[in-house]
């Protein structure tokens, strides 16, 4: 088996709480999101973009999350405002995977949503290649208008995911897998 197909039916999400640092190095981040730009891009469009939450911002994003969920449900409990605090600082890096679709007269939106997807799964991919772990997550702050602005995203973009990038402190087990069987059809001659 190659080393790709190897790396493939190896990975695992790693939920962020148990990560650790290091996270990638300048070097190889660059390296990271070179690597998940390249992606089908019907049209040459790059309707993604990255914002990289790193070191104190990941803080300051979870104090934004519980800003934002105080201001819904002033009466989270203990447990539930701790939770928002540390919803970016389990992983030492977070990418949020921003997806930009816009109408365009040739290429439907729906392929330009499709491609940042890829770029999430990219990132994925090349970060386990360099030897870290990675977890595709969205949560409600990915669907939320203010938290979208808070981190610079434009009225018209979404977060495609946050990809929680480091190394793992535990084994993860892997979960079922649907079989093939159940899952694929072949269209008849």
């Amino acid at each position: 088996m190659n080393d790709t197909i190897s790396l493939l039916k190896r990975r695992r999400s790693v939920p962020p709480p148990t990560m650790t640092g290091p996270g990638p190095t300048a070097d190889e981040l660059t390296t990271i999101l070179t690597v998940a730009s390249r992606v089908p891009d019907h049209g040459k469009l790059a309707p993604w973009r990255f914002v990289v939450i790193e070191g104190k911002a990941r803080e300051r994003a979870g104090a934004l999350a519980l800003e934002i969920s105080l201001a819904d449900r002033p009466d989270l409990d203990e447990a539930a405002r701790a939770k928002e605090e540390q919803r970016f600082v389990g992983a030492p890096l977070v990418v949020a995977v921003v997806s930009r679709a816009s109408p365009h007269p040739k290429i439907p939106e729906w392929e330009q949503v499709l491609s940042a997807g890829a770029v999430c799964m990219n990132m994925i991919v090349a970060a386990r290649a360099l030897g870290f772990s990675a977890t595709w997550l969205t949560g409600w702050m990915a669907y939320d208008g203010r938290f979208r602005a808070a981190i610079g995203l434009a009225e018209h973009e979404r977060i495609a995911g946050f990809i929680h990038i480091g190394k793992a402190t535990v084994a993860i087990e892997d979960r079922p897998r649907p079989p093939l069987a159940e899952i694929m059809t072949t269209f008849p001659e």
